[in-house]
Formats: structure tokens, C-alpha cells, sequence
């Protein structure tokens, strides 16, 4: 599939990759081999890292209260040592200039500092048993030295100060251009942001999120990942990295990520391009008073807002109703169109074997929204396998999709297993799906009206649905504004989307001028012309 583009200010010769950098599998302590995690990332996804668990260097002590907890770590650090020549062997093997992208990484523990994965820019590596954040750093400039390029990257950064959360005091740029702020854990953008942290480790504390780092003078770039531990790299919702590339290699999506030009998404391919002064996501901007603002957004279901933020405050917002007025009719239809199965009973396993075919129109491209098992740590219980979906294109304007899903784990949890589809045609156009073996269509005059669905039985029995069909014109924005900043060095803006389905994406900072503290004198946002 050809990478999208956008002849957005900054962006040109670039195409927009999505991966997962941070998950994990049972080659520590997890759930699932490694091969069906690297073949499941496969499934959805450019580029990708399986993490096994490292190290941790102020493990708590073995108290009574805390056995169970450094027993299940110790057990798994001492896995993945024994089987790192295995993992390394099969992260070399799943890589593939132009069509998949792995790196090798670990994951480095720490309740002083913070925990920070580490990776490397092929697909061998070494664990490194720092004995604190300066000792890794130490070990990754000797490496610099020998012609290996590493990072080590802050993750679930909101809890804070002592409690496996980022130290703002102990951070620097050095290893870590970007800072992981999404993952299953929650999102510790800001304050403001949704997916609050609910893990036994305690909630997001202001302290830990990544606007109060950059507003401390940090510059490093925004990305998400799912920390899924059953081997389902990119599990739709939980967090993946969207970068811009010039093309899929490993090179590529390193000095990518390198250059801060990055953001950080739920699940949903959701296409941000921003730009200060011509300047795109994650550079540095020259000083200037007037900050001309570009925002390209393309999503997969209709857009609810999208809001430009400077040093950590709202300045703009587009809400629905503005970006419905601005976008005006539309002839024919070019738009999405979406279909998930699963439901049913919890813990009851559903067989799927679904054909979606496009009928009187063309079938553009096709985006899976699938999900592995939501077993963490530890388990009582296995799945029956590791592997639930696969999926392939049978023609032109036809895909087949053959999963298993075992119900909704809860009733804030969505399990289900689906797909965008990016469609052009008219109200007269079909999207057929063959469900086990039953038929079903509607057309996309009944589908703008609202979802249709189907069960297989009766009632909570595994259940499907057609979503709303969604026009372009609720699937676009466009942002050209005027922001004026006298003596506002030092300023960072970024921008947030969401969409109707509540898939989100934060884009990284463009900073202007200097490095001195957020703020300054009042200023004045516009509209451009």
C-alpha cells in the first residue's frame, strides 16, 4: 500500500508510516511467542519492536506484601536473557525494507526515574543492567562511539515522580527525542487529556504529563504505543506512533523519529500535519512575532474538534459544527465506511469468517481495527490462541476476514474486530458482507442515516454492525491561522484531534525561537487572510 501524502507546508516528499514501538509478549513476562506478536503487528502496521522486560534496578524488596510482584519481574528479566539470541534472531528475520520495519529495544525499570525502553537501530542489542538513569547513559555513548545509534524513551510518564513515573529534573534529550504519552496505561499528554490513568500503579499526576515538561523548557516530540503484553502490537485503541517518512525503511523511520516529526495516536490512521512558519511538527521555528499556524487533518470517522494549543492552552478550537459549515456539500460520496463484529457473551468464544465486498463503487483502501486479548499480568488463564485474525484483499473492491472474539470484557473495554473502509461512489453503492456464511447489504444512501446491525442469534449471541456511512466533508479540516506573539520566544505549539468514535491523535510541539520559559505577553489569534 502507498503511504499517504500531504502537500501540507514542510511535508513534501514525505509519507505518513504507523507502528508500534512498545508492547510486549511472553519472552519475559507476558502472554504469546514472539513470532505470532510480529506477525500480528504485520496485520496493520509499517514498522514495530517487541520489548521484553530488562531490568530493574531498585526493584522493591521482597516483603511479604510484595513477594508475588518481584518474584513475577526476577522471573521474567532471567526469560528474557535466556532467550535474547531468539528474539534478536526473529526480529531480524520479520524486517523488510519497503514493506515491514522492526527494531530491537528492552525494557529499563526504574521508581526514581522513571521506566524508559531502550532501542537500537538494527535489529541486535544488548540488555544493559544500569544501576541508574546515568549509568544507562553512559553504556548508549560508549555504544554511540562503536557506530550504534540508541534511544531510551520515558514511558507511562504520569505517575509521576517515584512511582515509575518521569523525573523532569533527570531528563535530557540526549537518548530521547520523543516521550511515549499514550499507551494502555492512559494518556499523560496534559491535564486535559482523556484515557486517564486506571493501572494498580495509581492515577496521572500533573507532574508526570508532558505539557508540565515543556513547559519546564524540554523539547522532545509526542508518540503513543500499546504496552500490550499478549503479543498484539498496534491493538487498536490502546496507542500507536504516526511518523513521516520519506520512505519505509529502518533508517528512515529512525531519522524520523529522530527529528521529532511524530504524533501520537489511539488507533484510528488519523493524517496531522502541522506547521509554524513553514516549519513542520517537532522543528524549531526562527523568532518571529507572527506565527502563521497550518493544521491538515484527514480522519477515519467524522472529526468532532480539532485544536491548536500553545504552551499548553487552548488557543483555537474547530468544533463540529464549524467544520461542517466550512466543508459544504459534496457530490456522490467519498467518504468511510465501517464494520466490526464481536459482542455476545463475555468469555464465550465466537467464530468469524466475514467477506466484505464493494459494490457499485471503488474500494480505496482498507484500515483494520483489530485487537489482541486484553490479558496483562499476570494471567489466570490463556487464550486459546495468540493469533485471533487474519485478514487478506480477495479482488479489487472484496477483502475476507476470518477472527475469533470472546465478548466485550467489560462494558468499557471494546473487543471487537473491524475495519475503515475508504469508499467512493454514491448513495447507490453497496457494502456487502457475507457473515458466516449469511448475507447482508446496504446501501450508502441507508447508511448515511445512521448504523445498521445483525446477530447471529438470539439474544447476546455474537452480534455485527455496518457503521454510519461518514463523508469526506466530516472526515477533513483545514487550519490557517495568524498567532501574534511580540517577545513570545520560546513558545510551543501543538495541536489535538478528535474524532466522533473518540480515536484521538496529539501532534509533536513546533517551538519558535529560543528555549526561554512558556509564556510572555498576551497575544492575538486569527484566521489567516
Amino acid at each position: 500500500m502507498t503511504a499517504p501524502t500531504t502537500d501540507a507546508p514542510g511535508y513534501g516528499g514525505l509519507g505518513l508510516y504507523v507502528g508500534d514501538l512498545h508492547n510486549h509478549c511472553g519472552i519475559s513476562y507476558g502472554h504469546g511467542p514472539i513470532e505470532d506478536a510480529y506477525a500480528n503487528a504485520r496485520l496493520q502496521l509499517d514498522f514495530a519492536s517487541v520489548t521484553g522486560h530488562g531490568w530493574w534496578h531498585d526493584l522493591p524488596e521482597r516483603t511479604p506484601e510484595l513477594a508475588g510482584l518481584v518474584d513475577y519481574h526476577t522471573e521474567g528479566f532471567a526469560r528474557l536473557a535466556d532467550r535474547w539470541e531468539h528474539v534478536q534472531e526473529v526480529t531480524a528475520a520479520a524486517h523488510e525494507d519497503g514493506r515491514f520495519v522492526t527494531f530491537q529495544s528492552f525494557e529499563w525499570h526504574s521508581l526514581a526515574y522513571g521506566d524508559h525502553c531502550v532501542y537500537f537501530d538494527g535489529p541486535r542489542g544488548e540488555i544493559i543492567r544500569a544501576a541508574d538513569l546515568e549509568g544507562l547513559r553512559v553504556r548508549l555513548r560508549a555504544l554511540a562511539a562503536e557506530g550504534v545509534r540508541t534511544w531510551a524513551l520515558p514511558h507511562h510518564i504520569g505517575y509521576g515522580t517515584g512511582r515509575r513515573g518521569i523525573d523532569w529534573s533527570a531528563y535530557t534529550e540526549e537518548f530521547a527525542p520523543v516521550v511515549e504519552v499514550m499507551s494502555m496505561h492512559g494518556c499523560a499528554e496534559s491535564d486535559e487529556a482523556p484515557r486517564t490513568y486506571l493501572h494498580t500503579m495509581g492515577p496521572r499526576d500533573t507532574a508526570g504529563t508532558a505539557v508540565h515538561g515543556l513547559r519546564l523548557g524540554h523539547r522532545f516530540g509526542l508518540i503513543g504505543s500499546t504496552d500490550h503484553h499478549s503479543a498484539f502490537p498496534g491493538s487498536h485503541g490502546h496507542g500507536r506512533l504516526a511518523v513521516w517518512a520519506p520512505e519505509l525503511t529502518r533508517p528512515a523511520i529512525w531519522d524520523a523519529v529522530q527529528a521529532r516529526r511524530t504524533y501520537a495516536i489511539t488507533g484510528d490512521r488519523i493524517l496531522l500535519a502541522t506547521s509554524v512558519n513553514g516549519v513542520p511538527m517537532g522543528g524549531e521555528a526562527p523568532s518571529a512575532d507572527r506565527r502563521r499556524i497550518r493544521v491538515t487533518v484527514r480522519g477515519r470517522d467524522a472529526l468532532d474538534h480539532v485544536e491548536v494549543v500553545r504552551n499548553g492552552v487552548p488557543i483555537h478550537r474547530l468544533s463540529r459544527p464549524e467544520l461542517l459549515a466550512a466543508a459544504g456539500e459534496e457530490r456522490g460520496f467519498d467518504g468511510t465506511l465501517g464494520f466490526a463484529v464481536g459482542w455476545g457473551r463475555r468469555e464465550t468464544a465466537v467464530h468469524w469468517d466475514v467477506t466484505l465486498r464493494v459494490e457499485g463503487g471503488e474500494l480505496l483502501d482498507v484500515q483494520p481495527r483489530l485487537r489482541g486479548s486484553e490479558t496483562v499480568a499476570p494471567a489466570e488463564a490463556e487464550p486459546a490462541t495468540y493469533r485471533p485474525s487474519d485478514w487478506w484483499r480477495t479482488g479489487p473492491g472484496e477483502l475476507r476476514l476470518r477472527t475469533v472474539t470472546e465478548g466485550n470484557p467489560n462494558t468499557a473495554t471494546d473487543a471487537t474486530q473491524g475495519f475503515s473502509l475508504a469508499v467512493a461512489g454514491d448513495d447507490r453503492t453497496r457494502l456487502t458482507a457475507v457473515v458466516n456464511g449469511i448475507e447482508t447489504s446496504y446501501r450508502i444512501g441507508e447508511l448515511r442515516e445512521g448504523p445498521r446491525t445483525g446477530f447471529l442469534g438470539g439474544f447476546v449471541s455474537g452480534a455485527y454492525r455496518f457503521d454510519r456511512a461518514v463523508p469526506g466533508r466530516e472526515l477533513s479540516a483545514d487550519l490557517d491561522l495568524v498567532d501574534e506573539r511580540p517577545g513570545g520566544d520560546g513558545d510551543f505549539y501543538h495541536v489535538r484531534v478528535r474524532q466522533l468514535n473518540d480515536q484521538w491523535a496529539w501532534s509533536s510541539p513546533v517551538w519558535v525561537g529560543g528555549g526561554g520559559a512558556a509564556g510572555g505577553p498576551a497575544a492575538s489569534c486569527r484566521r489567516a487572510g
